[in-house]
């Protein structure tokens, strides 16, 4: 604070109060100043530690997300693979069976002989006619 003095008889006792309340303000106002810069410099410091921290993370994530990326890719590359062998061995048999297609199934016996089974499946099988049988 400045130095007080009495108000001289030719000073007006007003222009003291306001050259003091002058003198306070600047006073003030430096202090003030000198708080404000040694906060900025502790933010200003703070916030390049926090985001060298924060770039170096960004960094290592971007490294990861580029990684994976590479992985994707390569899988995506190898099911594209697989589905394209799989469609070429749709397509092989799609054309050999093809020609079994347009082929006509064999004609059907009209008048098929009658099938029996036993013994009598090797008789003839003629009315009216007798096996001779010994005795």
């Amino acid at each position: 604070m400045s130095d007080v003095t009495a108000p001289s008889t030719d000073q007006n006792p007003t222009d003291f109060v306001e050259l003091e309340l002058s003198n306070l303000v600047k006073h003030e106002t430096a202090r003030s100043i000198s708080s404000t810069e040694k906060n900025a410099e502790r933010i200003r410091t703070s916030l390049a530690r926090l985001s060298s921290t924060s770039i170096e993370d960004l960094e290592a994530l971007t490294a990861e997300l580029k990684r994976m990326q590479d992985f994707v890719k390569s899988e995506v590359d190898g099911v594209q693979r697989q589905i394209e062998g799989a469609l070429a061995g749709i397509n092989i048999i799609v054309e050999t069976i093809a020609p079994w297609k347009h082929t006509s199934p064999p004609a059907a016996v009209t008048n098929p002989r009658p099938f029996r089974a036993g013994p009598a499946g090797t008789m003839e099988s003629t009315p009216g006619r007798r096996l001779a049988t010994g005795g």
